[in-house]
């Protein structure tokens, strides 16, 4: 059972892929960075499709929190045998590789990797998916309000570091490709994964958590076209400034944009 859900969640993956094929960068199609500011790349324009594999995810997962069948055939199975399995050995290193897919996606384009934005644009959407992530995972948890399988508190639903995690690995797979989206999505799964073999989410968390960060990377690309026109991003003149920061609970970043 532990084994089909890690596939399911890999399924689910090559689904998106398949569904979003013709945004896959070839050698033919990757525009520079330069040529991203020029024009629309695949990706930033809306389209019904990009809704069906987050819609279903999530769907799948709600469906499952009020459902008596899932939860006794699925979700408690799944967690009684990671139980078994992990006795007490809890692995906490998902509280930081969440954040690797998003650093991927930020900093690939730094060392040498084709990208089809430049550093801010890459930027801008990977703040833009990070709010509206945020936005969504906490109106539900606050809403849901769904015990954590540890009972450790009530706001299991959905999966905040998961939502994290496959957020970057499809902000990944919209600006380097599908080959460098395979390795990003491998870590967005091992955290889901992780999620619940540390008793901190039921399966349904996890499901759901997938569709939501994969929802708030397209939407973060959606709305670049809008960010160009609000900041003026065309102009090379423009400066942008980044400046870390860290705190005893997270670390984030502050932007500073210069018109």
């Amino acid at each position: 059972m532990i084994f089909r859900t890690l596939a399911t969640l890999f399924m689910c993956c090559a689904v998106l892929f398949a569904n979003s094929a013709e945004a896959v960068v070839t050698n033919d199609s990757i525009q520079t960075a330069s040529e991203s500011t020029k024009q629309a790349v695949p990706g930033e324009r809306f389209n019904i499709k990009q809704l069906i594999v987050p819609t279903v995810l999530v769907s799948v997962g709600a469906f499952g929190i009020k459902n008596g069948w899932f939860h006794k055939k699925i979700n408690e199975p799944v967690r009684d045998g990671l139980a078994d399995l992990r006795r007490d050995n809890y692995v906490k290193i998902d509280d930081y590789i969440q954040y690797l897919p998003v650093a991927a996606h930020l900093g690939m384009g730094l060392v040498g990797v084709e990208s089809r934005h430049p550093f801010r644009e890459r930027f801008v959407a990977a703040a833009t998916s990070s709010l509206v992530m945020a936005a969504m995972v906490n109106t539900v948890k606050n809403c849901v309000d769904e015990e954590r399988p540890n009972s450790h508190g009530f706001s299991s639903f959905p999966s905040g570091h998961t939502s994290t995690a496959f957020m970057g690995a499809e902000l990944v797979r919209m600006e380097y490709g599908t080959g460098y989206a395979i390795g990003a999505y491998a870590v967005a799964c091992g955290v889901g994964f992780m999620r619940m073999w540390n008793d901190r989410h039921w399966v349904t968390d996890v499901i759901a958590g997938a569709g939501v960060g994969i929802l708030s990377a397209r939407v973060g690309y959606w709305m670049l076209p809008v960010w160009r026109k609000v900041f003026n991003m065309k102009d090379s003149n423009k400066a942008i400034t980044i400046v870390p920061y860290y705190n005893s609970q997270a670390f984030g970043a502050s932007m500073a944009m210069v018109f």
